[in-house]
């Protein structure tokens, strides 16, 4: 017997705007945005060089889910730089620390694997979304491996996270902070900068002093 082909699996472009989306946008007059987008060549899927650059240098995200009745939930997600690591091109893993243990975001997904990723670089003023596919694992082994060398943390599991789609805002409406560790440090070579020249400055001084006229 022939097997039946199932239903295809919905587009990157699909995944982001639904029917409903779709009508807004036309509504609203002028070219849609899944139109322009998709004139672009549509969501990307797999996990590109700048994108890859990009998540080495995040050290916060937030993680959306929802339940199986659709109630949503976000949460914040923090590490060191570059916590959140990629395992192929497709997927992402992070270890999830013990926080206050109750576990929504877990129980969301453990009924509705749906889930998505926003990513901000306030000081540089971009964003990235994904969407995709999370769970969460319990393995020692890959925790290990995703745990940060050295952060004082203590991981409960691992959560993988599958793109789906994803795409980059523009900047703007994109308040522009700096991390305070970066600012200290900025401000540390600043102040080194100014003690070499007051001390290159007061030798210059003394030599001048010591000429004869």
């Amino acid at each position: 017997m022939t097997p039946v082909p199932g239903p295809n699996p919905p587009s990157p472009d699909d995944i982001v705007f639904s029917a409903s989306i779709k009508d807004e946008q036309h509504r609203r007059g002028g070219v849609p945005a899944h139109e322009r987008i998709a004139a672009r060549g549509g969501f990307r899927t797999a996990l590109t060089p700048d994108l890859v650059a990009f998540l080495a240098d995040v050290d916060t995200a937030y993680l959306a889910t929802a339940s199986a009745s659709g109630q949503p939930y976000a949460q914040h997600r923090g590490g060191p730089k570059g916590f959140i690591r990629v395992l192929d091109e497709r997927t992402l893993g992070f270890a999830d620390f013990a926080g206050n243990r109750q576990y929504i975001t877990a129980g969301n997904l453990a009924e509705n694997e749906r889930a998505f990723l926003f990513l901000i670089d306030y000081a540089h003023q971009r964003r990235i979304k994904l969407w995709g596919r999370a769970r969460m694992v319990d393995d020692a082994a890959l925790i290990a491996r995703l745990m940060p060398a050295g952060y004082q943390a203590r991981p409960e599991r691992a959560l993988l996270f599958t793109v789906d789609a994803w795409d980059s805002n523009c900047r703007q409406h994109i308040p522009q902070k700096f991390d305070a560790a970066d600012v200290a440090d900025a401000v540390r070579r600043l102040e080194q900068r100014i003690a070499d020249l007051e001390s290159e400055n007061a030798r210059l001084r003394a030599a001048i002093a010591l000429s004869p006229a």
